[in-house]
């Protein structure tokens, strides 16, 4: 399958698209915007947020939940009003920033960070409830990336990129919990290092390999490859499921400046054959 070209306007570094109130949500994280999309008119619009962010998920009361540069913070698209939440990682890792982040089945965020200097084991993943409290749940980490949650919310998925491996955890819905740590892939000899991810309605999981130029599609029960997504460009970042009825795969990529790559940066779509599953927004 090959994804095609949807938005008009191109992001340095786009990432962590999600589906909401009719609109592919998504970020520009070296060009320090949230953007959107509107598949029913093709409008699209941008937000600064002065900062680079490297995720939005929406909240429940209104509004966003960014993490970026300075920790985690709640963002109003109309005001462009920041209201901050916690920066863990301010004065010991100046050079770390949140990466990838997502909610689970009860509106609690997980989110981690990631060394901008690639320093092995700097960075961490975090849990914030819905009282705002922030607790460490995986440390050690490099570049603190895509995560995904089964149907029923009892198996996480993560993974940190440099590792090139995607991990499994059971996971307590009820508590938040995780445990029983385990592999459920090891992509190392696959082109390209797993980014960004999102889960299908059949809980396969649809991995973007960054330099690798595709989206693949992963039973992690028998580790079979059941799809490949390619995409003209090298930087492929995220992805999410998002239409009315969730059968519409939209793809997020980043340019190395490559002039050879014009269409690096742009925000893509499929329609691979399966549906996902609706996001979840913060509960907070």
């Amino acid at each position: 399958m090959k994804a095609e070209i949807v938005s008009k306007t191109l992001s340095k570094w786009g990432e962590g698209p999600l589906w909401f109130d009719g609109r592919v949500y998504y970020v520009d994280i070296e060009g320090h915007s949230v953007r959107s999309y509107d598949p029913a008119t093709g409008g699209e619009e941008s937000w600064s947020v002065g900062e680079r962010v490297g995720f939005v998920v929406p909240r429940a009361s209104g509004g966003f939940l960014m993490g970026g540069d300075n920790g985690l913070a709640f963002f109003d698209l109309e005001s462009g009003e920041k209201t901050l939440i916690v920066d863990p990682e301010p004065d010991k890792k100046p050079d770390n920033r949140f990466n990838d982040g997502k909610c689970d089945l009860k509106g609690r965020l997980w989110a981690g960070t990631i060394s901008t200097m690639k320093k092995k084991g700097d960075a961490t993943l975090y849990r914030l409830d819905t009282a705002l409290e922030l607790t460490t749940q995986f440390p050690n980490v490099t570049n603190s990336n895509g995560l995904c949650w089964t149907k029923d919310g009892g198996k996480f998925y993560y993974i940190d990129t440099p590792s090139k491996k995607v991990r499994a955890f059971d996971y307590d819905v009820e508590s938040g919990d995780i445990s029983n740590e385990r592999i459920a892939i090891d992509t190392s000899e696959l082109e390209g290092s797993p980014d960004g991810m999102t889960i299908d309605e059949n809980d396969h999981v649809w991995i973007a390999f960054c330099r690798g130029g595709c989206v693949r599609c992963i039973n992690l029960a028998t580790g079979d490859i059941l799809k490949t997504v390619e995409l003209p460009v090298s930087g492929v970042t995220s992805c999410a499921f998002g239409g009315e009825d969730f059968e519409t795969l939209y793809i997020t990529t980043g340019s190395f400046g490559n002039p050879e790559e014009c269409e690096a940066g742009h925000l893509f779509a499929v329609k691979p054959g399966v549906k996902g599953l609706p996001t979840v927004a913060f509960a907070g």
